[in-house]
């Protein structure tokens, strides 16, 4: 039953948005874990984050971040023919009451608000199997529609009030599974933030994204993923006064790949060049 929840889903999403997958894609070979040969980001890669409903696809970077869905399958193919690499921004930690499936989640998995961002609210992870099929759609939508990568948001829920006596250990397996089901259809995936359990999930995550780390003082802390080969793509943002080229020459040192946003994540883009 929920795979048949999670095939209607996709039929559903799709006719919804008018999107569908713009041309085959390439049979995936298992590995012997049952994962799939996937795209892995190196140090300094340079990136660009947008979750605005128009994306200026004119940004000079060799990675887009975008929403899984408000972007059709042919603008993920327009950015693959620019020679970029496309991440897949899903919620998975929160609820938001404007995406389409948002009927989908059971109450019981619904939580509090999650402060400053209207119509969003916590989800409680340990519930694995009521969340499976949601999500199970999500990244299949994300491979259908031709994305290099999943952008996880709001996987450290566990540090904060989200209304569920959630732990670290409930938090970690959670991050393992979403993290395995990405890599099941050929999907790298980002640690966002967590960097408490940065040391846990290393093998399981192909990349990370952080947020304020270099105004908050923790960036440090996911310096393990550039010692294993693998990017940080890290982002500051205009609303806390940061003295953004202060820190570029100490990014560049660390091998961060640091850029300058707007809360909004709008068109608007910074780096260190």
């Amino acid at each position: 039953m929920p795979r048949l929840i999670a095939i209607f889903f996709i039929i559903l999403t799709f006719s919804i948005t008018g999107q569908g997958r713009s041309t085959p894609q390439a049979a995936l070979t298992p590995t012997p874990d049952g994962a799939v040969h996937r795209w892995q980001p190196v140090p300094q890669t340079t990136f660009d984050w947008q979750l605005g409903d128009t994306v200026d696809t004119s940004i000079d970077a060799q990675v887009y971040d975008i929403d899984l869905f408000s972007t059709d399958a042919k603008l993920v193919a327009a950015l693959h023919a620019q020679g970029r690499k496309v991440i897949c921004y899903i919620n998975v930690g929160a609820w938001e009451d404007f995406r389409p499936d948002k009927d989908m989640f059971p109450h019981s998995v619904i939580g509090k608000d999650y402060v400053n961002w209207k119509g969003e609210k916590w989800l409680d992870i340990r519930q694995i199997k009521l969340l499976d099929p949601i999500m199970q759609a999500r990244l299949d939508l994300c491979q259908a529609k031709g994305f290099d990568a999943v952008e996880p948001d709001n996987i450290d829920g566990y540090a904060t009030d989200t209304g569920f006596p959630l732990t670290a250990d409930d938090q970690l397996s959670f991050n393992r599974w979403i993290a395995q089901e990405a890599h099941k259809r050929g999907l790298s995936i980002g640690l966002k933030n967590d960097s408490a359990q940065v040391s846990d999930l290393l093998s399981s995550f192909d990349w990370a994204l952080t947020e304020d780390c270099f105004q908050q003082g923790w960036c440090n802390q996911v310096m393990p993923f550039i010692q294993d080969g693998k990017a940080v793509f890290a982002t500051e943002y205009t609303d806390t006064g940061i003295k953004f080229d202060a820190f570029c020459s100490l990014a560049q040192r660390m091998k961060f790949s640091l850029i300058l946003k707007n809360r909004a994540l709008d068109s608007f883009r910074k780096d260190c060049q």
